[in-house]
Order: C-alpha cells, then structure tokens, then sequence
C-alpha cells in the first residue's frame, strides 16, 4: 500500500500536472496552426505558385525513385508552420510583454538631480547623493 501512497504524491506533484497540462494544451494548439497551414496558407501557396501539390513529382536514376516532391511539400508545410507560429503567436506575445513591461509614469513628488540623475524629492534644495545644490 506504501507503493500506491508514494505513485499518488508522484502524480500530484505540480510538476507532473503542469507537464501534463502543457501536453494538452500543445496538442490543441498544434491542431489549430495545422489547421490553418492546411486549410488558408496552402491554398493561398497553391493559388499563387498554380501548383497545390507537389507529392507527385519524381524523377527516376538507377531504378531508384526520388520523389522530391514530399519533400517540397514538407518544406512548404514546415516554413507556414513556422510563419503561422511567428505572427500569430510570438509577435502578439512579445507586443503584450512588451505593453506589460513599459515604464510607470514619473512620480508626481520626485525630481531627477541635474548632477547625479538620482531621484529627489521635488522640495529639496540639494541632492542627498551628490550634495550639489538643486
């Protein structure tokens, strides 16, 4: 009984359900990014390039078949993955960082020092820091 004591803790650890979460959550997303490679920018690539499928191209050496055609398809499909990932999920993310990080508006009470650029109080009639006379 001590073994299935000690396999609960091990799942109900933060670290165990916080992967497993991540997991799920992963999956999902990558459904919806496939989904928009496959359904909106293939087509767009197939419309512009008048080639949607390149699976079928091939040529033949030696009795040996190359079809360099899934590869092509594969490239295409991993450089849309990778845009679809950068514009709709990193540079938002960044944009949000960022707004989230901007500086807070100066302090109504404070004045920066002429000298030392230290932070004083806006009656005072010298810098604490540098004793220059404000």
């Amino acid at each position: 009984m001590k073994i299935f004591k000690e396999f609960k803790q091990f799942l109900l650890r933060g670290n165990v359900v916080d992967l497993a979460v991540g997991v799920v959550i992963g999956s999902a997303f990558g459904t919806i990014v496939s989904a928009l490679v496959k359904d909106v920018l293939t087509p767009l690539v197939g419309a512009i390039a008048k080639v949607p499928d390149f699976s079928n191209m091939s040529f033949v050496l030696n009795g040996s078949k190359f079809m360099y055609g899934d590869f092509i398809n594969a490239l295409i499909s991993f450089i849309l993955v990778a845009f679809a990932v950068f514009f709709f999920v990193i540079k938002p993310m960044n944009l949000l960082i960022a707004r989230s990080r901007k500086e807070k508006p100066a302090d109504d009470t404070t004045k920066k020092c002429t000298e030392c650029l230290s932070t004083i109080p806006l009656d005072a009639k010298r810098c604490s820091f540098c004793t220059q006379p404000q």
